[in-house]
């Protein structure tokens, strides 16, 4: 990855919140625990989902900074989200978590001098290194691809309706 796409990827990244905040004005209220199977996730659960997964996006970056060649901690998504009974947690506490670590991050991560951007670290459930191309390149579409999740969850619906 060239350091134009890099900067592309941060600045898609440092977007992220607002891309989501916009979206979720387009949901509506009754919507937002609607489940298009049993096994999808609601609008209500993406968004809690996206706050622990951001808070762990946000640990492993500084890990890849700090500590290169080192070990993250891996994380079974639909697990949490059963254990942790997503639609009982708030959903304005999980929003300002997610605006907080990508905020945060993403402040660190444009201040960061290149060679950081070539650490790798061992990812649990990975059997090559976990490089920060990678973390980027995962991370910088994790919003938007939940977005699409999301309006696909309006979508059908709406259809049900």
């Amino acid at each position: 990855m060239d350091k134009q796409e890099r900067n592309e990827k941060l600045e898609l990244y440092g977007s992220g919140f607002s891309l989501l905040k916009a979206a979720l004005a387009e949901v509506p209220v009754e919507a937002m625990k609607y489940k298009p199977e049993q096994t999808e996730w609601s609008v209500h659960e993406i968004i809690i989902h996206i706050a622990d997964s951001e808070s762990n996006a946000a640990l492993r970056a500084r890990k890849l900074i700090v500590e290169p060649g080192g070990t993250l901690m891996g994380y079974k998504q639909a697990q949490w989200a059963e254990a942790l009974n997503y639609h009982d947690q708030n959903l304005e506490d999980s929003l300002e978590v997610t605006r907080l670590a990508r905020k945060t991050t993403y402040e660190l991560l444009i201040r960061q001098p290149e060679e950081i951007f070539t650490h790798s670290i061992v990812h649990p459930e990975m059997s090559e290194p976990f490089t920060f191309e990678k973390w980027l390149d995962i991370y910088s579409r994790h919003i938007p691809g939940h977005i699409e999740q999301i309006r696909n969850n309006i979508k059908l619906w709406r259809e049900k309706k």
